[in-house]
């Protein structure tokens, strides 16, 4: 923990830090892509950076990490940084890095604050950034040894063995290695990033959920190809780079540079039932712990809801149903904004997820995945109907932004 004179300090001192961050991170972003043009090049993804996903979620997650850090109930600080570190470790992020962006975070902090930033003050958040540094490099050290590597030593090329098309902007990709030898053990709920190299030179990294992980020496991936956007204030949002890339230059015989596994959204062992919520290519998670539930014969029970835009739109739709039918305990819920003419029936229905219309099972465990603004209502939904917080784990695609308020 920190020492009794930093915590007073950070204490004093939160509203105002936590005031600023939001000014604060993208000067260090600045600042350190300035000094280091090689991380926003080849690490950091710079679609996040341009919408300001990424300073963001940094902001979030150092506000949350203090105010935990200091308050008085107790709760473990290092409970939010679980997530963080699955993500530095796909990203193959190493100890050494961490001083990095401490030099830049704290000109930034004292560019935005000046005189603000008295020694006291500097001293103490210097210290929440070390505990938060030396929390997220054990638990990153943790994950490397777990999957049989040297310390950000995650990548290995991998072959394309079958390409599928899923839906008309979803495209799975099953992953091989050239000599048919077996992959590492993936678990249900966890992804792999991906890594490619743009026709700028630059290498850009994504994520993507495994939707079957447990086959021995296949691993599956769906990538849909996300479009230009216009933001709620006209700004346009650029197509995504990578999805893009690989629906248009990743073919069945190539190769393709893909992590180890990570990710904390994992199905615990246990009885109680499962709540699978899901919208859009968030359905691929779900997919992967649907398979994973099938192939040992669980005997849970299981409620699927998934949204989507149309029937058409839905990847993995006709896999779904299967993966539900087959698993005698579990029942599948669909919502979609366009249904066309298809009949509405009890269990398709027109418009968005109503956890109105379904049973939630006491005792239930909830997995999300989707959209931020989908999960955000969904979560709020969830808590109205008396399933606690702690039930509630969910993965976001990108920047969790969720992290300051979930």
């Amino acid at each position: 923990m920190l020492s009794t004179q930093s915590a007073t300090v950070v204490k004093a001192t939160l509203p105002v830090i936590g005031a600023a961050i939001g000014d604060i991170t993208p000067v260090f972003y600045q600042r350190m892509f300035a000094a280091h043009p090689e991380l926003e090049r080849d690490l950091f993804n710079r679609g996040n950076q341009a919408q300001g996903d990424q300073q963001s979620a940094l902001a979030g997650a150092i506000a949350a990490y203090a105010t935990l850090l200091v308050a008085d109930d107790g709760r473990d600080p290092v409970e939010v940084l679980a997530r963080i570190a699955h993500k530095h470790a796909s990203l193959g992020i190493t100890e050494d890095q961490y001083p990095i962006v401490h030099e830049h975070l704290f000109a930034a902090i004292v560019e935005v604050l000046g005189d603000a930033v008295t020694p006291d003050v500097a001293s103490a958040w210097d210290e929440v950034y070390w505990h938060m540094a030396g929390a997220l490099v054990t638990i990153e050290k943790r994950l490397y040894a777990d999957t049989g590597v040297a310390d950000g030593d995650v990548w290995r090329t991998l072959v394309v063995r079958r390409r599928l098309q899923e839906s008309p902007d979803t495209v799975s990709f099953v992953l091989g290695t050239a000599d048919g030898s077996a992959l590492p053990r993936a678990r249900a709920g966890q992804y792999v990033s991906v890594q490619v190299t743009l026709p700028d030179g630059a290498r850009q990294i994504r994520q993507y959920s495994f939707t079957r992980p447990s086959a021995a020496s296949e691993w599956s991936i769906s990538v849909k190809a996300v479009p230009a956007s216009r933001a709620g204030d006209d700004t346009i949002i650029p197509a995504g780079e990578v999805s893009n890339h690989l629906h248009h230059n990743l073919f069945e015989g190539d190769e393709i540079s893909v992590s180890a596994p990570f990710g904390d959204l994992v199905i615990e062992d246990s009885d109680r039932p499962l709540v699978l919520i899901s919208a859009g290519i968030g359905a691929t998670p779900i997919i992967g712990i649907l398979h994973h539930l099938a192939g040992i014969g669980s005997t849970r029970e299981v409620l699927v809801l998934h949204a989507d835009r149309s029937p058409a739109r839905h990847a993995h739709r006709q896999e779904l149903k299967d993966l539900v039918a087959a698993m005698p305990t579990a029942s599948l819920h669909r919502w979609y904004e366009d249904l066309g003419v298809r009949p509405t029936r009890d269990v398709l229905r027109a418009g968005r997820v109503d956890l109105g219309t379904v049973e939630i099972p006491t005792d239930a465990q909830v997995y999300l995945c989707g959209p931020l603004p989908f999960m955000e209502s969904v979560r709020t939904s969830l808590l109205e109907h008396n399933v606690p917080e702690a039930d509630i784990r969910y993965e976001v695609f990108g920047p969790d932004k969720w992290l300051a308020s979930a």
